[in-house]
């Protein structure tokens, strides 16, 4: 169990975290794409989707920045992007978005998403 746990931790190094204070500088602002995960920690779907968004982060994450927003937490990004689904991930290129996809899918379709933007 130790071992998992420690894979798992290491595994997140990669994963930012984005909020209502630093998204305009770590999203909006980013040089290269950015891949964002609207979650929360009460949302089953969230809670099956945030392995793969970690395993994401590690692998690509040299080429697209890959984090996570806790919308109950920042509303004001939520809002203002209109997640009214969750998980909602949104890829971002150029301060735009670019890609959404909307609930629970298959790795290989969140990082073919992700790899037409790199």
């Amino acid at each position: 169990m130790l071992e998992v746990l420690s894979n798992y931790n290491h595994s997140t190094m990669a994963l930012h975290t984005f909020s209502d204070d630093n998204f305009d500088a770590e999203v909006l602002k980013s040089d290269g794409p950015v891949f964002v995960d609207f979650w929360a920690p009460w949302c089953g779907p969230c809670q099956q989707m945030g392995p793969i968004v970690d395993e994401l982060a590690t692998e690509l994450g040299d080429q697209v920045k890959v984090g996570k927003l806790n919308v109950d937490e920042n509303q004001m990004i939520a809002g203002k992007y209109r997640v009214m689904s969750i998980p909602t991930f949104l890829v971002f290129k150029g301060g735009e978005v670019v890609d959404t996809v909307v609930g629970g899918v298959p790795k290989d379709r969140l990082k073919g998403v992700l790899e037409k933007h790199m």
